[in-house]
């Protein structure tokens, strides 16, 4: 067979191919897993226009099922005030009977097909389907080729740094089986005639599937979609690239693989079936000619549809605006204790049960880094990890120096302790290869399980952290400055005897995705390391003289304490060999209250139990390597509230805030509030869609049946059984608990209270801030000191009170 004449990628080709490269969000490894917005690379353009764009070339599910809202609004959960106001907001002139008429109906609406999508249409139904062996082959390859010891695949080129492209096409080349699989003879074949560079595969195949302006972008994209786990991979690769200034872009070689494949298949038929290539080509020409039609009828279909996700929200906002306007200001004057929380949804129930207990009890809510731009890697070893959000990246390594260092032994163990405590068993599978010897060991965890702890994270109690920045020791002036510039973000003029600094983590078993529910904030792990740090830090003596010449007075008998707030079993765990007896009260007081409050989501069953056996049953849940829901997480997350806690402290928000303290009047030219702006609202914005995301579109956008989890490369993510695309987001056991959805997709609601021209001036100067606010990613409302809450879009403020 002739090999076709070179042909090269104009300007304008390449320019639409990488717009369409840059629509995929990243996604973390599992050991780091944080929340992200998948769309957050579309966050330029309006909500509605990317949800349109997802449904209409991939017909992927944005919004929840049209029964979804009949029960909310059968259920009183959508008021009719706030269907009219979304109706009005929208410029929509649909009744409310047209409204309700609309979640009778039953869209049957055509989306766009890649080729393999249209000969599936007409293939024989006893034959593998093109778009399931298309997915597989790519995900095996990623899987392999990004697979960073063992490698499945020998060669020169296989490390994650070999051309990606040329990487696939010699592994195709070889394998004979794809001819097999499809049952189609000299298929193999058609792999040898594809060019040997990404970029001239591009450009035939725009050339012969004829594909031309505007068309490129959205044909790329739908095809990414199509791999969309493993294209978030790589999209996480080259945010790494760009955060550490190490280029690593290979979304364009995984989209030519993709369409390396439509023009294989093209040429195949072409050749091989000339009627079924006269079919497809037919069908092909028409599928290009309506892509404007599609756009425009997925439009159409989608405008109730956002009608009714508007009133949802809107009628969320109204009951939460109520609570926040008609709620007593409490203000501790002079705290016996205070306590520093993560702003994790989860940490308002905890905040709240520990207020309970005294009104001498002072809590804050701070992003659970706590300012520590920190990576932390064990003394004398060369691993190192990320102890902040994934936006940032970290300026200061901290090891704790022991007298007795782990060996290089001792840490190698992590891996083989990752590989049996934190992957799933595959539990039957792990019986069949190893035996009932393993069965026993399965059977002895399930009645006596203990806790398992990871070997990097066996600190010593001993406050010995060790702080260096570009391989050079902070000195006590660096040190204050970075604690200064922490209590400032954290409104910290007044100390109390007692400060808690409470990190988070969870405390599951056998859960790959276990990193996702530890503190997003420290880059999916636990917030120990941060807490013990900053008490080091805060309690130095030198360091507090310094910070007396930079305008804060720490007195002696002020002693910041480190603590943990296991999530699972809501445990506050300190880190020093004792508090006084009327703390630990306190601490154990909340601790059951907090229990109390959780289990009617947990296990209703259980809500008449007494105190022991409530925290029994914790605990064993905790180390139940079976347990497929060992705590909801920030399911059902909704709103995020920048205000004094004093504002909030006698309302309940049910586990549902992020709550952040701030007080405008202490922040001297708003760069505490530009700062939380830009960083815990992008965070929170990130948590908010993922949740939303694997809740619309679990198959997309979430993992599916964790039961059927097998890690891919150790900790890359997760194939769904042994094969598909790369799974990303949460899983279904995460957000249903078998009967009902334990999330409600709702845009995140950021409260400020703040004044107007602050919160202008923030959103005029970060290109970020202004597209979350004006493509309507989320809302911002301003609370005012004087009762008013409006909101802010488009440069306009926009009163709520009356909404509904």
């Amino acid at each position: 067979m002739a090999i076709a004449p070179p042909v090269l990628l104009n300007l304008e080709q390449k320019t639409h191919l990488q717009n369409a490269t840059h629509h995929i969000a990243p996604t973390w490894p599992l050991d780091q897993m944080i929340a992200v917005n998948p769309f957050w690379q579309m966050r330029h353009l309006p909500i509605e226009q990317v949800f349109n764009r997802l449904s209409s070339l991939n017909n992927i599910h944005c919004f929840m099922p049209r029964q979804y809202y009949a029960d909310l609004y059968r259920q009183g959960h959508i008021s009719q005030t706030a269907l009219q106001l979304a109706a009005k907001d929208q410029r929509s002139e649909l009744s409310i009977n047209q409204l309700e008429a609309c979640l009778q109906q039953t869209d049957e609406l055509s989306h766009w097909h890649n080729i393999a999508d249209l000969l599936d249409a007409q293939r024989d139904e006893h034959k593998m389907a093109w778009c399931d062996e298309i997915i597989q082959q790519i995900s095996q390859f990623c899987a392999a080729h990004y697979q960073q010891s063992n490698p499945i695949y020998s060669g020169a080129k296989n490390t994650p740094h070999a051309c990606l492209y040329q990487h696939w096409l010699e592994v195709s080349r070889h394998d004979k089986g794809l001819s097999i699989i499809m049952d189609e003879p000299k298929l193999h074949d058609y792999f040898y005639q594809l060019p040997n560079e990404a970029e001239a595969l591009l450009a035939q195949a725009l050339d012969e599937l004829s594909i031309d302006g505007a068309m490129i972008e959205h044909y790329g994209h739908a095809l990414l979609l199509d791999i969309n786990g493993w294209a978030s991979w790589v999209a996480y690769l080259r945010w790494q690239g760009h955060l550490y200034a190490k280029a690593n872009d290979q979304m364009l070689q995984l989209l030519a693989i993709r369409m390396a494949w439509e023009l294989v298949i093209w040429r195949y038929l072409k050749d091989e079936q000339k009627h079924n290539f006269a079919q497809l080509s037919n069908h092909w020409i028409r599928e290009k000619n309506q892509l404007a039609s599609v756009f425009k009828r997925h439009e159409q279909a989608q405008k109730p549809l956002w009608i009714w996700a508007q009133a949802a929200e809107l009628s969320y906002q109204h009951q939460l605006n109520s609570q926040l306007l008609n709620a007593h200001k409490q203000i501790v004057t002079s705290p016996k204790l205070q306590a520093a929380f993560c702003i994790d949804v989860r940490s308002e129930v905890i905040r709240r049960a520990l207020e309970a207990q005294s009104e001498h009890i002072q809590t804050l809510g701070f992003a659970g880094f706590f300012g520590l731009p920190i990576e932390y890697q064990p003394h004398n070893h060369g691993l190192s990890r990320p102890q902040l959000p994934g936006l940032l990246k970290p300026v200061i390594k901290v090891s704790q120096v022991t007298k007795t260092p782990q060996s290089h032994h001792q840490m190698n163990a992590k891996a083989r302790w990752q590989a049996w405590t934190q992957a799933a068993p595959s539990a039957f599978s792990m019986v069949e290869s190893m035996g009932w010897l393993y069965a026993f060991k399965m059977l002895k965890k399930s009645f006596f399980a203990t806790k398992v702890e990871h070997p990097i994270n066996r600190f010593t109690h001993a406050n010995n952290w060790q702080l260096e920045k570009q391989q050079q020791p902070l000195t006590i002036k660096d040190k204050a400055e970075l604690a200064q510039g922490i209590l400032n973000a954290m409104g910290l003029t007044q100390f109390a005897p007692t400060v808690l600094l409470i990190g988070h983590g969870s405390h599951t078993t056998n859960n790959l995705h276990a990193a996702g529910l530890d503190c997003g904030a420290c880059g999916g792990q636990t917030g120990e390391v941060n807490v013990r740090v900053l008490a080091q830090l805060l309690n130095d003596k030198d360091v507090r003289a310094e910070l007396t010449h930079l305008g804060i007075n720490i007195t002696p008998d002020t002693h910041f304490v480190a603590a943990l707030h296991n999530t699972t079993t809501d445990h506050i765990d300190y880190f020093e060999p004792q508090l006084n007896d009327e703390i630990t009260a306190w601490l154990k007081a909340a601790t059951t209250q907090a229990q109390r409050e959780r289990i009617v989501n947990i296990a209703p069953q259980m809500a008449s139990s007494n105190k022991a056996s409530l925290d029994k049953f914790y605990r064993k849940l905790s180390l139940d390597w079976s347990q497929v829901r060992p705590e909801w997480g920030l399911a059902n997350n909704a709103a995020f509230i920048v205000s004094p806690r004093s504002r909030t402290r006698n309302v309940n928000l049910q586990g549902r805030c992020f709550l952040h303290d701030y007080q405008w009047q202490n922040d001297s030219g708003f760069s505490v509030l530009e700062l939380i702006m830009t960083a815990p609202m992008v965070v929170t914005n990130w948590i908010n869609m993922q949740y939303n995301a694997s809740t619309t579109d679990n198959h997309k956008y979430g993992c599916g049946n964790k039961l059927l989890h097998n890690a891919v490369a150790g900790h890359i993510g997760v194939f769904e059984g042994n094969g598909g695309d790369l799974r990303n987001g949460l899983s279904l056991q995460s957000l249903h608990d078998g009967q009902k959805w334990m999330h409600q997709p709702l845009r995140l609601s950021v409260y400020i209270a703040a004044p107007r021209e602050p919160i202008e001036q923030i959103t005029a100067k970060h290109d970020n801030v202004r597209a979350l606010i004006d493509n309507q990613w989320l809302y911002l409302l301003r609370w005012s000191d004087d009762g008013i809450i409006e909101r802010y879009y488009q440069g306009k403020w926009l009163p709520q009170n009356s909404q509904p």
